[in-house]
């Protein structure tokens, strides 16, 4: 009996011993792990991905760029509804446990023997913050240990509406929806606090199975666990009885929403990614960083409306190219599937075809008729820019089979093709060189060059008012009498002489400049130009912006024979509409983060006649003399009332000046028109270059 005390004794000092030495040894580790873990403060920072987005300057979304779709809202922004679905389905005790539900592990633990299986983790959403976060997801018990002790350490040291606004922004929900207010966007096109119950009740079932059961891959997946969720929403009390019936009777009702692009300038969101891009590499799509530009929303839609109906309606007077392509009818949709849909341009095949109109089928199964007005403009192309005679009937166009494209136009069906022709439009405000419209080509898609800032071509005609000014500045008047008469070049450089002459051929002998100007009489402007002298004339153009590089040291300089962009041009025309001040096209008004927080501001110097209190950094500097700027103007006004663009006179506006100017050969048009409050150049031509077989004033 003694000996039998005298063991438990000795066992029961041992037992001590040794759970002392395990719970030493426990400490220990838990101290040692505590110490490797990360350092949960940067939560309280925390920047999630958030994609670049371009604006216009009235707010409106151009473009979006990144992977990830999501729109980061703070806790008070999510509805109660949502949390309460959340909690009542995945981890009700949220609010009461220290970050780790020990009846949740338990459970799981008791499955994982039952199973043999890790098939239940017991996480909690602080554990899923962990995971998320900082660690990986693969199904170690190192990470699950690792995610425990992170967990707690989440919850003692942010509060629980922080966690579930961590939760709720981080989490992916199918679709590249991350974070509830991007499913809301991207399931149900509007923001979350406009879904109702049952909306509410479909996202908070997702994070079960975001990829295999959201309800555009699943929907009878997807119907069952929001059922789920609505049923322990009532069990809980946290809706009616009668809110949950409503809901559940509600179908489920979604499909894909994309970005709501709200103002098309391709072009502009482009030449905005490369420079952020430039600038903070990679971070640029995930930052969260908002770009505000210079663009107006309604302008820049009127400018794509008028880009692409001047082309299409050149393109028309030019002659129809024939189908794309032939087939049987029934058998076409593989092809018009590879055909993509341009602005309001649809391919579509052709049905049958009867005296007077023609049936048609597009890619998305929409039966249409194209009547006789649609049709009848497509004389068949020829060379040289010639066309055939006009057809009388429908079956001389098109036949049954042909892939072709059309259009809706003035409430009727139009048979139309991609233009060969490109153009380009750019819109800037002369007082601070804001850009207010940009338009680079037909169509992004079809090409991402942009021809308003990276081609290169001869101005032709457009560039003799740099011409004019430099002869005003010299002391030239608009009365002044130049003789409009032929004229021998001998240029050494040349194997033959060159023989300049009027468009038409004429000769008008002595001519005020005014006139020379107004009707763009060449004659005259090379006699000016020779007159005052190129390298006087060079160094005069080249305050307006141009590169003294870039302008040939010829007689040629007179006709435009130099290479400019479109924004040169513009920029150059905005001295004459501004009164002489040279300005920079800018196009970034200003960027904020994340957090709304303005990051950069553009600081665009602006015409400022006698300004006092404005840092002299800011004004545009004077480059010619406002009597030189205001002559010029009333000469390129006289343009449009008497001249080259008299047809803008359909405007019956008084306020607008401007200069058409067509290259040798007929390569390149173009138009550089302003008002005191917008500056507008225009061109049109080939990419690569040959006749349009029109005047830029056509």
């Amino acid at each position: 009996m003694i000996k039998l005390t005298y063991f438990w004794r000795k066992g029961l000092w041992a037992l001590v011993s040794l759970s002392f030495l395990l719970l030493i040894c426990v400490s220990l580790l838990y101290v040692y792990a505590e110490s490797q873990l990360p350092n949960v403060d940067s939560l309280k920072t925390v920047k999630l991905q958030v994609p670049l987005q371009i604006y216009s300057q009235d707010g409106l979304l151009i473009q979006e760029y990144g992977e990830k779709r999501r729109i980061p809202l703070t806790y008070e922004e999510i509805p109660q509804t949502l949390i309460h679905a959340l909690l009542a389905t995945e981890d009700q005790r949220f609010f009461d446990h220290p970050g780790v539900d020990v009846f949740g592990l338990a459970r799981a633990t008791v499955r994982m023997i039952q199973t043999g299986t890790k098939s239940q983790g017991g996480s909690t959403i602080t554990m899923q913050v962990a995971r998320n976060f900082f660690l990986n997801r693969k199904k170690t018990f190192l990470r699950k240990f690792n995610e425990i002790m992170l967990a707690i350490k989440i919850d003692r040291e942010l509060s629980k509406e922080k966690i579930l606004e961590l939760y709720l922004n981080k989490i992916y929900l199918g679709n590249r929806a991350y974070g509830v207010g991007a499913a809301a966007q991207i399931y149900y096109g509007k923001p979350l606090k406009d879904l109702d119950i049952s909306q509410l009740a479909m996202i908070a079932g997702l994070p079960q199975a975001p990829s295999t059961q959201n309800p555009i891959v699943n929907p009878a997946a997807a119907k069952k666990r929001r059922d789920h969720v609505l049923e322990r929403l009532f069990e809980e009390q946290f809706i009616t009885k009668a809110e949950y019936e409503n809901a559940l009777s509600q179908s489920v009702a979604v499909k894909y929403h994309g970005t709501n692009l709200e103002v098309s300038a391709p072009y502009v969101a482009e030449m905005i990614r490369q420079s952020l891009y430039d600038h903070f590499g990679k971070q640029a799509y995930t930052r969260g960083y908002k770009v505000y530009t210079t663009i107006k929303g309604p302008l820049q839609t009127k400018a794509n409306q008028v880009v692409e109906d001047h082309l299409l309606s050149y393109d028309h007077r030019h002659g129809y190219r024939g189908p794309i392509a032939k087939t049987n009818p029934e058998n076409a949709q593989e092809q018009l599937n590879q055909l993509a849909v341009i602005h309001d341009l649809q391919p579509a095949v052709i049905l049958s075809v009867s005296d007077r109109e023609a049936t048609a089928r597009t890619r998305d199964g929409e039966d249409l008729t194209i009547p006789w007005q649609g049709l009848s403009w497509a004389r068949p192309a020829l060379r040289k820019g010639w066309v055939g005679r006009a057809p009388t009937q429908a079956k001389q166009v098109v036949t049954a089979g042909d892939i072709v494209y059309v259009r809706r136009h003035e409430d009727q069906w139009q048979l139309t093709q991609i233009p060969e022709v490109e153009g380009a439009l750019v819109a800037l405000n002369p007082e601070n060189g804001a850009i207010e419209s940009l338009v680079g080509g037909f169509n992004f898609q079809k090409s991402k060059f942009n021809r308003a800032t990276q081609s290169s071509r001869q101005p032709g005609s457009s560039f003799k008012p740099f011409i004019y000014a430099a002869a005003l500045n010299k002391g030239y008047t608009l009365a002044t009498l130049v003789n409009d008469a032929p004229i021998v070049v001998d240029d050494p450089s040349q194997p033959n002489l060159w023989r300049p002459h009027n468009d038409k051929f004429t000769f008008n002998g002595p001519t005020r400049l005014r006139d020379g100007l107004v009707h763009s009489l060449n004659l005259v402007s090379i006699r000016v130009l020779d007159d005052i002298g190129i390298d006087y004339a060079i160094d005069f153009v080249s305050h307006f912006g141009f590169r003294k590089a870039n302008l040939p040291h010829a007689l040629s300089l007179a006709l435009g024979s130099l290479s400019v962009s479109p924004m040169d041009l513009a920029a150059a025309y905005a001295v004459f509409a501004n009164g002489g001040y040279k300005i920079e096209p800018y196009l970034i008004d200003h960027i904020t983060d994340s957090n709304g927080h303005v990051m950069l501001q553009a600081k665009a110097s602006r015409v400022c006649n006698n300004c006092s209190d404005t840092d002299p950094s800011l004004i545009a500097p004077r480059v010619i003399p406002a009597d030189t700027a205001f002559l010029m103007d009333s000469a390129l006004k006289g343009v449009i009332q008497h001249g080259t663009a008299v047809d803008a006179r359909s405007l019956n506006r008084k306020d607008i000046a401007g200069k058409t100017g067509t290259t040798n050969e007929q390569v390149d048009a173009w138009f550089a028109g302003y008002n005191p409050d917008l500056v507008v150049t225009t061109w049109i031509g080939y990419d690569t270059p040959h006749p349009l077989h029109e005047y830029a004033a056509k």
